[in-house]
């Protein structure tokens, strides 16, 4: 049976004050996880010797589990919160006009001021500090822009040029007749933009607060919803007015991979891991995954799943009864799976039949994310009044730039 005088667990994620103490919630993370391996040996030894475990061991991981995603968010939002720079009381710097003018027609919907970056909606262009800062925040909480391939353009559609295969080439003697050699394939992919949209709302008493920064309150009311909305089409969008996600693409075996689609390797089993509850057995399809990748992608290679699935995977082994799944090294660093990089994004799906919850690859060379310059704000104090809205405004698209650079598992017989 399992142990009763169990430490309490408590999840500080909500009660953490922004800013905290980084290395004493570190500490309590790394606690937690030495808990969680105690935990997860005494079920392995039980079933083991019994051939099955006690329900309370289930119980227990589950709610250590639970605690570990708690705790790892409250780490990176005391980190996000400490590498901020200090507000500086909404003070324009001397000379930036257009700052001023932005801000003017924030608080007050002056447009007198405005020349630069009108356009005929009557909606204008956020100050180039403000749209980086919204930029900086989507990649901070973004869990795809933080690992893959970013690009700014000033048209509606990228079109990228690729080489799909090389032209032929082959050994000669020195007087050997030289035949005509193929040529190069390529192919050209495209990525449109797609309108992105978020309408903070403040009350007028709010914006006539001298101490409101109008830039950095707009960047931080849209980022989140930017970035949710981005993160689900990235992941799985259809390319119907949202970018096209890399679950989109039509997936094959690895062993009839061809450009054009995505590989992915089995387990074995329909919905689970081989093996059952032998973690060591369910460990060797990780290990085919990862060296479905050419060792050219493989050296940058980041795992993507979401938090049910990496709670499944914290419980495996190798042969030699080391954990495959680690903690980050330091505070503000990731966790990592047989060595590479584990990032957490929730769109991704749930372990189930024929679905693809875990990817690998080096989605820097094989997504691409594409922004169209500007971020656009039109001010409308009449629609909800009391209260004023801002209609703010970006173009963002995304696509595979490299089928071959990203890898899935599929939880299916074949």
């Amino acid at each position: 049976m399992i142990k009763t005088d169990e430490p309490r667990l408590e999840n500080k994620a909500a009660a953490t004050p922004a800013g905290g103490d980084v290395n004493a919630l570190f500490a309590e993370f790394m606690s937690a996880f030495e808990e969680f391996k105690s935990t997860n040996d005494a079920r392995l030894a039980e079933i083991e010797k019994r051939g099955g475990a006690d329900a309370l061991f289930e119980d227990k991981l589950d709610r250590l589990n639970a605690l570990l995603d708690g705790q790892k968010a409250a780490l990176d939002k005391a980190a996000v919160d400490r590498a901020r720079p200090a507000l500086e009381g909404g003070r324009a710097h001397g000379g930036d006009e257009y700052k001023d003018a932005f801000s003017a027609y924030i608080k007050r919907g002056e447009e007198k001021a405005l020349s630069v970056g009108s356009n005929p909606d009557g909606g204008y262009l956020v100050p180039a500090e403000t749209e980086t800062e919204i930029s900086r925040l989507l990649t901070e909480v973004s869990p795809m822009r933080a690992i893959c391939g970013v690009r700014q353009v000033s048209s509606s559609v990228y079109k990228k040029p690729i080489t799909v295969s090389g032209p032929q080439v082959g050994w000669v003697g020195e007087t050997g007749a030289r035949a005509q050699t193929t040529s190069q394939t390529i192919d050209e992919l495209s990525f449109p933009t797609m309108e992105l949209y978020a309408m903070p709302a403040a009350t007028q008493n709010f914006l006539d607060d001298a101490a409101v920064d109008v830039g950095r309150w707009i960047a931080e009311e849209v980022n989140a919803a930017f970035a949710e909305q981005e993160t689900g089409a990235f992941v799985a969008g259809d390319g119907v007015n949202k970018p096209t996600g890399f679950l989109d693409a039509t997936i094959v075996a690895e062993d009839s991979w061809s450009w054009d689609n995505l590989g992915y390797v089995a387990t074995g089993v329909d919905g689970g891991f081989p093996g059952g509850v032998d973690p060591v057995d369910a460990s060797d399809v990780l290990i085919d995954l990862v060296y479905a990748l050419k060792a050219g992608y493989r050296q940058n290679a980041t795992w993507l799943m979401n938090r049910a699935t990496q709670a499944a995977v914290r419980k495996l082994k190798d042969a030699d009864g080391n954990y495959l799944w680690q903690p980050a090294a330091q505070a503000n660093g990731r966790a990592s799976l047989m060595g590479f990089p584990l990032v957490e994004a929730e769109d991704m799906p749930d372990i189930g039949s024929d679905t693809t919850p875990i990817a690998f690859g080096d989605f820097r060379r094989g997504y691409l994310i594409v922004d169209r310059q500007g971020v656009n704000v039109l001010r409308d104090p009449y629609s909800a009044k009391p209260y004023v809205l801002f209609y703010t405004t970006k173009r963002v698209g995304g696509g595979i730039a490299d089928y071959d650079a990203i890898k899935l598992l599929k939880f299916g017989a074949s």
